[in-house]
């Protein structure tokens, strides 16, 4: 607001001496309401915040009334703003959002206000993770080697983020080389309760990758956004949220012998799937997350988004205290952590003196129930129990095209092809189950220690019985922040995981989100000529179809320590109760369980390896950065001085020809359908990612402004140009397209015509023609990864309108941010169902019915089965209809800026 408020809440402000200190909070306890009680711990955070933002404008009396009786309004749909403390970005993300904020500087100047009003007004940290690619692997100096690759591949996109940090206040860079976002943010950025100049509130965090709920672990409430919805946050602008369900989930037991903490994820991944969580918080609760240390519960956190949760929330307790002192958090902010949390009933004791919290359904699990398991092999919510892999996979070979299947005939799941290996000049033989990649990577796992030692000491193991892996096998290892480089070393693992080919490549997202690099071409000619099912093992958190590397059509996630083993197996179809993994050198066979870790051996080593004298070490010089980055020489200014030849940063067009006042909302007349999609399309097959296919749209582009082949870099790398990522959109190979009679491919029919093309030509062929689009989907239509460039893509190839049975609760809102118009067939109905093809012409009068949230509109037809059906606006809230008006979120701030109405 441009004006002063007075909070009507401001009685609730209280004191709270902390040793020698005095500090204010707002005490939820004095609203003398008992429903606080009964609030689950992360409604409370919703609450406490309302209460403490509370303006009489933006968030009023009434949302904490609503947030009081979340018992009954968490079941209504209520909106409720939330305005989160912080926001946290990665480089893939951060990028765009920093373009954009740089274009807006623009806008504004050009509409004749002040440049320097765009700047964000909470802390953002953003950090440089996800361009690190395992180019060099298996030698010594491959962490080397590959940061130096990634700082001249990326040189231009880093000194643009250089940029950023000397020209926006509130901005704060971590250099590349340094760890993955989220681990970095768990043991390093992470407050767990902010202290804004003496006044106590708890920390809460959006962020740019959907990941971001690993922070839930330590009782930050944190989750994904879209970039676009980021950006809004950190120019002061509240999240517009619907007052959420809430599942209990009851852990009882311990693990047992043999278990990990990924083997309860991947089992609590598959049950929460089942339950349908979208759009719910999950909070863990019960006798069991007492056993869990603070590591197993990120790792839990972190895979929200795979069972489909916006949050995974785990309370703080005196295990999370003993965290912070563990990475080396300063002992007065623990102390006034802890004080705060106890004062505010936000901390769990574990005592029996708390009630559970009410909440809206409880599942069950114990866990000792937990057996080893790995989830694949196209989605990271099929889990399989280790015990039962290879039958699972030897069925998903003959299966039909499924998530579960290849649909080969019986005959060609026997093929198999040898090929030599450059590497040593040996020949080889590749089958269907081959392992070809072999990865510990991500953050889902590599900030936790107990998997890493486990893997580690599994690794010693196997090279003392004389185990080795395949040469072949491209065996990494990518830590989520150095912490883990100096325990392993400590505790003398890293030599034995070097010698099965784990070497350190880097420190960052590599496998994970496709960064895996290049597989040796004679493998990748093997398995593509001979249409072999290849596989990848990572212990990472995403294995969609494409998405960890072209030639690994198999991709499981699994535990570290099983990564391990199945790069010495060679192999998915695998037995390791009845194979043995090879022979000690008098010829006695050494099975898995021979060389398995018991949990005293990782707990002993944890316990004398893992000190908080390493956080210290580590992350006093987290922003300082390394010699190449500090190298990077970057002009300080206000505006940015845009580089029209530039293939890495680039103007985008979304302010140039806005004006101060909002278009009328015009209708969707004579529309054509650019897809038609099945179920579970994925945000990896809508927005540009991994390696830019050559003779694609966007290489052809690259290639007639001079960029060879080699540097073509990955579509991530470059999303800060519009002019690439428009023509990457809806480019994965893997895209099951009905206009094309439901074969994968990149590209689709342009109807008129008949022609079948590339997505992108399509799209610009109908723009040529002043068509405007659509896309049809299915179900959980834009599941996966928090993108903006899902959103911004298609928005930018003209689609108007996107019709699913269902859409993931992150995607929905992007497509709303960016003017684009989400729908649901109603209730029973699908494309399908209703006999629609795509190749219809569509036309959508949003105005001639009152434009309200989730309104009903016709949807007329020409020249189908049908003449018209009806669908149902996914536009939830009010604010999010403002949004639309504007034609986007960003204009929606924009022009409140101007008007000087900035929050």
């Amino acid at each position: 607001m441009s004006e002063a408020v007075t909070n009507p809440f401001n009685h609730l402000l209280s004191e709270l001496k902390v040793g020698d200190k005095t500090y204010k909070y707002y005490d939820l306890n004095k609203l003398n309401d008992e429903r606080v009680k009964r609030l689950p711990f992360s409604i409370r955070i919703l609450l406490e915040s309302a209460v403490r933002n509370a303006d009489n404008f933006v968030i009023k009396p009434e949302d904490v009334e609503n947030i009081l009786a979340w018992e009954t309004t968490s079941l209504k749909s209520v909106e409720v703003p939330f305005r989160p403390a912080r926001v946290i970005l990665q480089d893939f993300t951060g990028v765009p959002c920093v373009v954009d904020l740089a274009a807006m500087r623009d806008a504004v100047r050009r509409l004749g206000s002040d440049p320097a009003k765009i700047n964000p007004l909470v802390p953002v940290d953003l950090v440089i993770d996800h361009s690190v690619q395992v180019d060099v692997y298996r030698t010594e100096d491959a962490v080397q080697k590959n940061l130096e690759i990634e700082m001249n591949r990326n040189r231009e996109r880093f000194q643009f983020l250089k940029w950023g940090a000397k020209a926006f206040n509130n901005l704060q860079i971590v250099p590349p080389g340094s760890g993955i976002v989220h681990q970095v943010n768990l043991e390093y950025l992470a407050r767990v309760v902010f202290n804004n100049n003496g006044l106590l509130y708890p920390d809460s965090v959006v962020g740019t990758d959907s990941h971001t709920t690993m922070i839930d672990g330590l009782g930050v409430a944190g989750w994904g956004v879209g970039g676009i919805e980021a950006e809004a946050v950190m120019l002061g602008q509240h999240v517009s949220m619907v007052l959420p369900e809430v599942v209990g989930f009851k852990l009882t037991g311990s693990l047992p012998e043999g278990a990990t903490a990924t083997d309860l994820v991947l089992m609590i991944t598959a049950i929460l799937r089942k339950k349908n969580v979208v759009g719910k918080f999950v909070e863990f609760f019960g006798p069991g997350v007492a056993a869990l240390s603070l590591a197993d519960r990120a790792t839990i956190a972190n895979m929200a988004p795979e069972y489909g949760a916006t949050m995974g929330f785990f309370p703080i307790d005196s295990r999370g205290i003993d965290y912070l002192r563990l990475s080396n958090r300063d002992a007065e902010v623990v102390s006034y952590v802890e004080a705060y949390l106890r004062a505010q009933g936000m901390f769990l004791t574990h005592d029996g003196t708390q009630a559970d919290p009410v909440y809206n359904s409880v599942v069950e699990l114990d866990l000792s129930t937990v057996v080893p398991t790995l989830a694949g092999p196209k989605r990271p919510h099929d889990a399989v129990p280790l015990s039962n892999m290879q039958a699972d996979f030897q069925a998903c070979l003959t299966n039909p095209v499924s998530f579960k299947g290849y649909g080969l005939t019986a005959d060609e799941a026997k093929n198999e092809v040898k090929f030599t290996f450059s590497g040593d000049n040996k020949e080889y033989t590749l089958r269907h189950g081959s392992v070809v990649i072999a990865a510990i990577t991500s953050c889902t796992n590599t900030s936790n220690p107990s998997v890493l030692i486990g893997a580690g000491l599994l690794a010693k193991k196997a090279v003392e019985a004389g185990l080795s892996t395949l040469p072949y096998i491209k065996t990494s290892l990518a830590p989520g922040s150095h912490v883990v480089t100096k325990y392993l070393e400590k505790a003398g693992l890293q030599p034995y995981l070097d010698k099965l080919g784990f070497n350190m490549v880097g420190f960052g997202c590599t496998t994970c989100i496709g960064n895996s690099g290049d597989i040796p071409s004679e493998l990748e000619s093997a398995i593509n000529d001979n249409n072999l099912v290849a596989a990848a093992v990572l212990s990472g958190n995403r294995n969609f179809e494409g998405r960890v590397h072209a030639a690994t059509r198999a991709n499981y996630l699994a535990s570290p320590p099983l990564v391990v083993a199945y790069a010495l197996a060679g192999t998915v179809d695998f037995d390791f109760e009845t194979q043995p993994l090879g022979q000690k050198a008098d010829g006695t066979p050494v099975f898995l369980r021979d060389i398995w870790p018991s949990r005293e051996e990782i707990e002993a080593v944890e316990a004398s390896c893992v000190l908080s004298s390493m956080f210290k070490e580590v992350y006093e010089n987290i922003t300082k950065g390394n010699q190449a980055w500090n190298a990077l020489e970057v002009t300080q200014s206000t505006l940015y001085e845009w580089d029209e030849k530039s293939t890495y940063i680039h103007h985008p067009p979304y302010f140039t020809s806005m004006g101060l006042e909002p278009s009328e909302i015009k209708p969707i007349v004579k529309a054509r359908c650019l897809l038609n999609l099945g179920d579970s399309i994925t945000t990896d097959h809508i927005s540009p990612a991994g390696k830019i296919a050559k003779n694609s749209p966007a290489a052809v582009f690259l290639e007639s402004l001079g960029v060879k082949p080699a540097d073509f870099n990955t579509y991530g790398a470059r999303r800060g140009n519009d002019l690439v990522m428009t023509r990457g959109t809806f480019a994965n190979a893997r895209i099951v397209n009905k206009l094309l009679g439901g074969k994968a491919s990149a590209k689709t029919l342009h109807v008129p015509s008949g022609e079948e093309m590339y997505t992108y030509d399509a799209a610009a062929r109908y723009a040529q023609e002043g068509t405007p689009l659509i896309v049809l989907g299915g179900q959980m239509y834009g599941s996966g990864s928090s993108r903006d460039w899902a959103a911004k893509g298609p928005f930018l190839q003209g689609v108007k309108a996107v019709i699913a049975q269902s859409f993931e609760r992150i995607h929905r809102s992007n497509l709303v941010g960016m003017g684009v118009l989400p729908l649901e067939f109603l209730e029973g109905q699908s494309a399908d169902s209703l006999g629609l093809t795509g190749k219809e012409v569509f036309t959508i009068d949003i105005t001639s019915v009152p434009f309200t949230v989730n309104q009903i509109y016709t949807v007329k037809v020409e020249g189908g089965a049908i003449d018209s059906f009806q669908v149902k606006s996914r536009i939830d809230t009010e604010v999010e209809l403002a949004y639309y008006r504007h034609g986007g979120i960003l204009q929606y701030v924009l022009r409140n800026i101007i008007k000087g109405k900035a929050e």
